[in-house]
């Protein structure tokens, strides 16, 4: 692809970093801001700020403005039921049912030896110290349908089950390798009230 200016080609090398986006695409949102100009400063102080301000809840790994996540600081949310999901864009999956009051815990990522990812780079360590402080009475598996979301539910498993804690996951009406974030409200809220035992699932 041949460009007039360098300055429009660092432009599209840059935007076409982002996830499906290919090169035709970002040569559009390139003329596009070129052409908008304030909405582009406007674009680039929010990325800025964002990059710079962002924090993460140290009790659950969500994305925060503080130490503690908006959903952690809320009293009326019960802190007795942990659900563990992949990572933030779960929570807003969830959080848009209107279906769970409780507390997250952001894995930031899943078991994939393929992908060289294993237990250590996960946030597993918190997990782990919040269940063993006893306070913590249900533990929901919210992770994805699919082989490193399968592994990665069992390994917590293995690691908590001698705890008194319920270990329960969400109905599976969401299909097999789909992720939550695609997941319409209905289907993703009704998994959710129908969830059952963890370990009902190893015996099948």
């Amino acid at each position: 692809m041949n460009f007039p200016s360098s300055l429009i080609k660092d432009a599209v090398e840059a935007i076409s970093n982002f996830p499906g986006i290919g090169k035709k695409s970002a040569l559009r949102l390139a003329i596009y801001l070129l052409k908008n100009q304030k909405q582009a400063y406007n674009i680039s102080d929010s990325i800025k700020k964002m990059v710079e301000l962002t924090k993460y809840c140290q009790n659950c790994h969500n994305i925060s403005k503080n130490e503690l996540c908006d959903i952690c600081s809320n009293h009326n949310r019960t802190k007795e039921t942990i659900c563990i999901v992949e990572d933030i864009r779960d929570i807003i999956a969830i959080e848009q049912t209107m279906q769970y009051k409780g507390h997250y815990h952001v894995l930031n990522g899943l078991i994939s030896p393929i992908e060289g990812i294993g237990p250590s780079d996960l946030n597993l360590n918190s997990l782990i110290q919040k269940i063993s402080s006893n306070t913590i009475k249900e533990i929901i598996f919210a992770l994805c349908a699919s082989i490193e979301g399968e592994t990665t539910s069992y390994f917590i498993f293995k690691k908590i089950r001698a705890f008194d804690v319920k270990i329960t996951t969400i109905s599976k009406g969401i299909s097999i390798g789909s992720e939550l974030e695609y997941t319409d409200q209905v289907t993703l809220g009704r998994a959710l009230l129908n969830r059952y035992s963890f370990e009902k699932t190893l015996k099948q």
